[in-house]
């Protein structure tokens, strides 16, 4: 199963997914995928393969989407593990949801926070103006209906946040 993590900017979700693969990377059933980014290595944020437009242009992937002005990609060596029964889980745009489901076993993680809490982490990230934030903040991208949701509300502490993140990719695997 493919599981898609997916929420506006500043819900977490990178934290998330880090504290996951720590409790579960050690796990052969479950692969964190790292996204390949044309953004900088050293641009903070989330660990990414950083690679130029070009050399991004030359790659195949399973998933690919641009997004605020950077191109984002899921390896297409997902395949491999999905066709073996890995839980593949990856941080993807809201965008590519159909894609994927049209081709994967899908579920979603949505990662959320309220209003406040996100432009204060946004904030405190230091890319973007004011502005630009209060543009992310009033984006609305609408989930496919057609697809498992689970939502994790990520409002305390990062480890009470990857807690409830665990629990739910446990739960949407029956376990």
């Amino acid at each position: 199963m493919l599981v898609l993590v997916v929420g506006p900017s500043g819900a977490g979700k990178d934290t998330l997914l880090g504290l996951a693969k720590q409790a579960l990377g050690d796990n052969p059933s479950f692969r964190f995928v790292r996204r390949v980014i044309t953004r900088p290595a050293d641009a903070g944020g989330e660990d990414h393969e950083a690679v130029s437009e070009a050399a991004f242009a030359g790659r195949e992937f399973a998933l690919h989407w641009h997004a605020h002005g950077l191109d984002y990609g899921i390896p297409a060596n997902i395949d491999a593990d999905l066709a073996r029964g890995v839980v593949v889980v990856a941080n993807v745009s809201r965008g590519v949801i159909a894609d994927a489901a049209s081709r994967f076993p899908v579920r979603v993680i949505e990662v959320t926070a309220p209003p406040d809490v996100l432009a204060k982490r946004l904030m405190a990230r230091g890319r973007e103006t004011a502005a630009e934030i209060a543009r992310r903040l009033a984006r609305s991208v609408p989930l496919p209906s057609h697809v498992p949701v689970d939502t994790v509300v990520n409002d305390a502490t990062p480890e009470a946040g990857g807690d409830r993140f665990i629990a739910a990719l446990w739960a949407g695997l029956g376990q």
